[in-house]
């Protein structure tokens, strides 16, 4: 029997697990998959694993945090999380987001304009604990009771009481990783109360607090990105040997044969890819570098430990280790005496760099950085290239807007000038631009992969994209139609790459997905073999 909607209260007070999985019924899609059992379902874990990790959200597990044993493991943790909480509102301890945190938890006025705007809220049949006042509420009456009147956590909490403040602590844990961080609340809310920046602001106090955060954002991600060079583990010696192989890929593949510059001093611009292109889409890179040098652009690469990974995932959760590689990835430029950096297809790449990393660098780090996209356009646009957009006309090719490039920082129109000049057959997405919706792999979704999460991220996070790719293309969803989604960012084709395996997409409506930069050199006349292998896909 399905229970009754959780309320704030039932967050700390209600035993067990607040949502059954099988109680979830989210909106159904478009054809081809409107039919019982033609999509994926989330998978409940293993009895074993929901007593050993926390999973009294909603039996999912993004964390994978293990449950406490003890009234006094748990009695440190909560000690931890009211800490982490004063410093929240600390100005000298939250450097980064104070002021838009506090005017988020005094001025939200309950309308709830934010979860008509929330594609995870809507595509899961309306989940209460998916609201995106939900938890933000919870952190508002946590605010108000303790921070706003100065008062601590007490030292005499009976065993009950701890036992309560740390299921709701833990169900806090699991629901800041419910969201995307998109921010389409942020730009819906009439007054600009930003419930997405309440949920990055949650996973810091866990992270920088607590010592909590999901493997494959921190160890995996941060710690090894600054140990050994990227957060896909590849060394800078592995990098070159990449570089090397993809320049005789090129020669292979296009008869160009060139070096592409490492390490250059005094270049116009360092180029830096978020690193997992090399490994996972190499054509991308290679795209990069056929068009660079057709263009006779000045730039370099860097093999510096973290300098040829564009990756910061310290942005999603942790505002040290943010801190850590903007100002690696800075140190580096300016060592090399470049003009400027250039961010290649990766949104939160720009987001981390462009946006936030103007907190921290002053002096001779504070670089000019530039997104690929005004670069590309330029290029495009300038006739550098020789290029014919009947090249494409095989194809119908659509656009996913990266959030963190899109609503965040207003790059819009760049890349429709790129498409419209490459591609005879371009159809926009409904909506699109800044209202677009997120691949459902955003603040770091699309590289957690343990357990069931991934299933919920299928089914749940990105149904709204999905929706979308599916409904654009409606009219010729049959496989005998070749469809491209343009996903001009790297995290997000992982999302949408994971997506298209989860529900067979390529081998049931040939859509294929990548990146901007295939595209342009599909369309260049000079290059007899189109660049974009439909038939190895």
């Amino acid at each position: 029997m399905a229970k009754s909607k959780p309320t704030i209260n039932d967050f700390r007070k209600r035993a067990g697990q607040l949502v059954d999985i099988d109680d979830m019924h989210p909106l159904p899609l478009p054809p081809p998959f409107d039919k019982p059992g033609s999509e994926p379902q989330i998978k409940p874990l293993p009895e074993d694993g929901r007593r050993k990790i926390e999973t009294d959200l909603d039996g999912v597990s993004a964390v994978r945090f293990a449950r406490p044993e003890t009234v006094d493991q748990k009695r440190e943790l909560v000690g931890k999380f009211f800490s982490g909480l004063a410093k929240l509102f600390d100005p000298r301890s939250n450097w980064t987001f104070l002021e838009p945190l506090f005017l988020t938890m005094e001025y939200c006025v309950r309308c709830q304009t934010c979860s008509a705007a929330c594609p995870i809220f809507i595509e899961s049949g309306k989940q209460e604990i998916y609201r995106p006042s939900f938890r933000a509420e919870i952190l508002r009456r946590l605010y108000r009771k303790y921070v706003k009147r100065g008062r601590t956590l007490p030292d005499n909490l009976t065993e009950k009481e701890i036992d309560a403040a740390w299921t709701m602590i833990a169900r806090l844990m699991e629901s800041s990783y419910r969201c995307t961080i998109c921010r389409r609340c942020a730009q819906a809310c009439p007054i600009g109360a930003d419930n997405g920046l309440v949920t990055r602001e949650l996973r810091k106090i866990f992270s920088q607090e607590m010592g909590i955060a999901p493997r494959a954002l921190h160890q995996d991600g941060s710690v090894q990105q600054l140990e050994i060079g990227s957060s896909t583990g590849m060394p800078p010696a592995a990098f070159r040997d990449n570089v090397s192989f993809l320049e005789d890929e090129v020669a292979d593949r296009t008869g160009m044969q060139f070096h592409w510059p490492i390490d250059k001093q005094g270049a116009e611009i360092l180029l830096i890819h978020n690193a997992g292109e090399y490994l996972a889409w190499p054509e991308n890179p290679m795209a990069f570098a056929i068009i660079l040098e057709k263009a006779g652009i000045d730039y370099t690469l860097s093999s510096e430990l973290a300098a040829y990974d564009a990756v910061n995932y310290g942005v999603w959760y942790d505002d040290i280790q943010f801190a850590r590689v903007a100002v690696r990835h800075a140190e580096i430029a300016r060592r090399l005496g470049v003009k400027k950096i250039v961010i290649g297809e990766c949104g939160h790449a720009h987001k981390a760099l462009m946006v936030i990393a103007d907190r921290i660098l002053t002096g001779d780090l504070n670089i000019p950085r530039e997104s690929y996209l005004t670069l590309l356009r330029d290029i495009v646009l300038s006739s550098r290239l020789p290029l014919d957009p009947s090249r494409n006309d095989d194809i119908t090719v659509t656009l996913h807007d990266p959030c963190n490039m899109v609503r965040l920082m207003g790059i819009v129109q760049p890349q429709r000038e790129i498409l419209k000049a490459v591609c005879n057959n371009f159809r926009e997405m409904t909506p699109h631009g800044v209202d677009n919706f997120c691949c459902g792999g955003g603040s770091g979704f699309a590289i957690m992969q343990d357990g069931n999460f991934p299933d919920w991220r299928h089914v749940v996070s990105s149904r709204a994209k999905m929706r979308q790719i599916l409904n654009v293309f409606q009219d010729i969803i049959g496989p005998e139609h070749k469809k491209y989604v343009c996903a001009p960012c790297s995290n997000c084709k992982g999302a949408i790459r994971d997506m298209f395996a989860a529900y067979r997409l390529f081998e049931t409506s040939n859509i294929l997905y990548g990146g901007l930069v295939e595209l342009i050199v599909n369309a260049m006349t000079d290059i007899e073999k189109p660049f974009i292998d439909w038939q190895w896909h």
